[in-house]
């Protein structure tokens, strides 16, 4: 198993959902985070003056899925998170040794 930790523009977030709900992908946790990359943020004007704002609004996704079925979801974010610009975001791909259902107790695969 693995988990796909995406971190995407907030505005395309409800594109991507609909996407992975489209694949059968339904469990998945959303966080409101904020951050940068390269572009160190941005400079904006307000009244005349700029100001600098360093750390983004973005929406952090996570999926813990089977290996099979880890290029489907990632195509199918980037196909819907990408704009082109700077500032689209990351997808992180790690390695998941258990998952446990608390309710049932199942383990592995089955708890997914």
């Amino acid at each position: 198993m693995k988990k796909i930790l995406a971190i995407i523009r907030p505005d395309k977030l409800e594109e991507v959902k609909e996407a992975l709900e489209g694949i059968g992908c339904h469990g998945l946790t959303v966080k409101e985070v904020r951050g940068r990359g390269r572009q160190l943020g941005i400079t904006e004007s307000y009244r005349g003056h700029d100001y600098k704002v360093d750390l983004l609004p973005k929406t952090e996704i996570e999926i813990v899925t089977k290996e099979e079925d880890i290029e489907n979801i990632i195509q199918t974010i980037i196909t819907k998170a990408q704009t082109g610009d700077i500032g689209d975001g990351k997808i992180f791909i790690s390695p998941v040794e258990e998952v446990i259902r608390i309710r049932t107790g199942e383990r592995g695969e089955k708890a997914v």
